[in-house]
C-alpha cells in the first residue's frame, strides 16, 4: 500500500463509497444469541409477528456492519487515529437476514484541532443501504485523522 490518506485528503462534502456485505440468517441469529437475545432477532416466526415483519438484525449489528464497511473502504488505508464518539445513531428501517448491504461516508465538516495540530477532526455521516437503495442505518459522529504536515 502507498502512502496513507490524511486529513488533507478528506475535503468537506467528500463522499466515500463502501463495498458490500451479505448478511446471512445464521449471522443474525448468532449475533442475537451473543448480544441482543430478543425473539425478533432469534426466530423467523417471532420476527414475522413483530413490528419488524421478519427476521431482522439488531440495530447494533447493523451499526457494526456499517463501521466494518467504513474500515474496509477507507479507515484502514488512512491515518485514522480514533473517535470521540457518535453524536447520533438512527435505525431507520429493519436490516433483514439475507440482505446485501452497502454504504457510504460523507465528510460534513472538518477542522484541525487547536490543541493538537497533528490531528484533524472530521464530522462524518455514515449511511447503510440495502441493494434497493433503502436507507437502513445512519450514524453521525467524529473521526480523528492525522494531519500530513502539522
Amino acid at each position: 500500500m502507498g502512502e496513507k490518506l490524511h486529513y488533507e485528503d478528506f475535503p468537506e462534502g467528500m463522499v466515500i463509497p463502501f463495498g458490500t456485505y451479505h448478511l446471512s440468517k445464521d449471522e443474525v441469529i448468532a449475533y442475537a444469541r451473543e448480544w441482543d437475545p430478543q425473539p425478533m432477532h432469534l426466530d423467523e416466526d417471532a420476527g414475522k409477528k413483530s413490528v419488524l415483519g421478519g427476521l431482522a438484525a439488531s440495530g447494533w449489528q447493523g451499526s457494526a456492519i456499517l463501521i466494518r464497511l467504513a474500515v474496509e473502504a477507507y479507515a484502514n488505508k488512512s491515518a485514522a487515529m480514533a473517535s470521540s464518539g457518535m453524536d447520533e445513531v438512527k435505525w431507520l428501517k429493519p436490516v433483514y437476514a439475507g440482505e446485501t448491504l452497502t454504504g457510504r461516508a460523507t465528510v460534513l465538516s472538518r477542522r484541525v484541532s487547536s490543541k493538537r495540530p497533528e490531528m484533524g477532526i472530521l464530522k462524518m455521516k455514515f449511511e447503510l443501504f440495502n441493494m434497493d437503495g433503502e436507507l437502513k442505518t445512519e450514524i453521525t459522529g467524529v473521526q480523528f485523522m492525522g494531519v500530513r504536515n502539522p
